[in-house]
């Protein structure tokens, strides 16, 4: 059995290897709300089939490796309707913030722009309060 630490590294290139890739193919950020968020609202249809393509493989991938044994799946931490809204939330956020952790942190930080290096900040704050927050309430394990 592999340590944890492999698996997460392994996880952490291949995400800023496919980073990289649809850079230098595509010469857009590949942020995963601004692709879905141009399916939603239409822009995206002159690229619709990339952009299905990239969803396919992000939700894909991982049920792919569970399913053949390679991966493992994690329990969820809380009920439908907090994971419901949770995801709205972090929907509406990535609205607000113009983008999503893979945009600004893994994209942004990449390429030493400020405003995603701020954007990360804002990022792991709110959630590192949110966390605390919750748990001050007893919402959390």
């Amino acid at each position: 059995m592999q340590p944890e630490w492999i698996a997460r590294f392994a996880g952490g290139v291949m995400i800023g290897g496919a980073a990289a890739l649809f850079l230098l193919l595509n010469g857009r950020v590949m942020g995963a709300s601004g692709i879905l968020g141009g399916l939603i609202d239409g822009s995206g249809r002159a690229n619709a089939a990339e952009r299905l393509a990239f969803l396919a493989g992000l939700a894909g991938l991982p049920a792919l490796l569970v399913w053949t044994g390679l991966g493992r799946a994690a329990a969820p931490v809380a009920g439908p309707w907090v994971l419901v809204l949770a995801g709205l939330l972090v929907g509406f956020g990535t609205r607000l913030g113009s983008g999503c952790t893979s945009g600004h942190g893994v994209c942004g930080i990449s390429r030493l722009s400020v405003r995603g290096i701020v954007a990360t900040l804002v990022y792991l704050l709110t959630g590192g309060l949110a966390v605390m927050a919750a748990r001050m309430l007893g919402w959390s394990a």
